[in-house]
């Protein structure tokens, strides 16, 4: 059963979700929504990642999902305001064009860009 538009669910079952994650990193939220984007209700992954390391940190985040479509991005997106402090946690929203249901399986990178 598909969950309603806005309602914020566990992305995939337990086991079907695999990490690969860099230990300056810790996942603090991987969750999903159903909500409209480009017209139509699309599935967005809500990433938030807490710097974990003694150092500033920007994170690249990868997303695969088990039909062959990917989506990622940066966190922070822009380093105009500065990189994630130690301590902090950066989030994002990242919309799956094409997707109006659940994955099955989903693999998570999450890895530190260079300084």
């Amino acid at each position: 059963m598909k969950p309603k538009a806005g309602e914020v669910f566990p992305c995939v079952a337990e086991g079907k979700l695999h990490k690969t994650i860099a230990p300056e990193a810790q996942v603090e939220n991987f969750s999903c929504v159903f909500k409209k984007w480009k017209g139509s209700e699309t599935l967005h992954f809500i990433v938030a990642v807490k710097n974990v390391s003694s150092t500033d940190q920007r994170f690249k985040v990868n997303i695969f999902l088990d039909n062959g479509k990917a989506v990622g991005g940066l966190i922070p997106r822009k380093t105009k305001k500065g990189l994630i402090k130690p301590g902090q946690t950066g989030k994002f929203v990242y919309p799956i064009k094409g997707m109006d249901k659940k994955a099955k399986g989903i693999t998570l990178v999450i890895k530190t860009m260079g300084k």
